[in-house]
């Protein structure tokens, strides 16, 4: 029986429920040949089985990133879909899978910076988090990656900073302590209390 009978759409439901709980039996059942279908199904002519399917794939890349890994390819070609629901859909797949498969990222690393420079406000987020993930496999990886990060901190919108800085500090070396450090305090005065007050915490880390 094709797995697609137990997606969201298909049961006529309007929440994510179904989904999560297909990804985790997917998981628990180590069903290679399911997580091939919802994978086969990201390109289905049915739009909502498309964005059932990228769900399932987030959520199977959450529990457990070496099951999807290997379709990493695939989802940075999704970054380029007109389809936005897969794109930023995409963009939390690889943000699970960074760090197992950093090797087919980082040979995109354009499409996924472009994805980022161009994409919703949920691809942005998840695209900083995948970098600073990619930015901490290795020396290598993070030299290429860091100045990315802390150019988008000085230009991104104040209120992004703070969510965008802790998913960067991840990946802050010694080296960049400075200059992240530098980024933030620059741009605390434009930020709400609220706002302030996240951006202080990522301070005590380095205290």
């Amino acid at each position: 029986m094709t797995v697609l009978t137990k997606l969201a759409s298909q049961l006529d439901r309007n929440d994510e429920i179904p989904n999560i709980e297909l990804a985790q039996e997917l998981v628990e059942a180590n069903d290679i040949e399911g997580i091939q279908e919802i994978i086969e199904n990201l390109k289905n002519k049915n739009k909502n089985i498309q964005s059932d399917c990228i769900k399932v794939a987030y959520e199977i890349g959450r529990l457990n990133p070496n099951l999807i890994s290997d379709y990493a390819e695939i989802f940075i070609e999704l970054l380029k879909s007109s389809n936005n629901r897969l794109v930023w859909g995409s963009m939390q797949v690889l943000s699970t899978i960074a760090e197992v498969n950093a090797a087919s990222l980082m040979g995109n690393l354009h499409a996924i910076k472009l994805a980022i420079k161009t994409g919703s406000v949920i691809t942005i987020d998840k695209g900083i988090l995948t970098l600073a993930k990619l930015a901490t496999v290795n020396e290598t990886n993070n030299e290429q990656i860091i100045p990315f990060l802390i150019e988008h901190l000085k230009t991104c919108r104040t209120k992004e900073v703070p969510q965008h800085a802790e998913s960067t500090l991840i990946a802050i070396t010694d080296k960049m302590k400075e200059e992240f450090l530098n980024v933030l305090m620059e741009r605390e005065p434009y930020m709400t209390k609220p706002q302030q007050k996240r951006v202080q915490k990522i301070y005590k880390q380095f205290i």
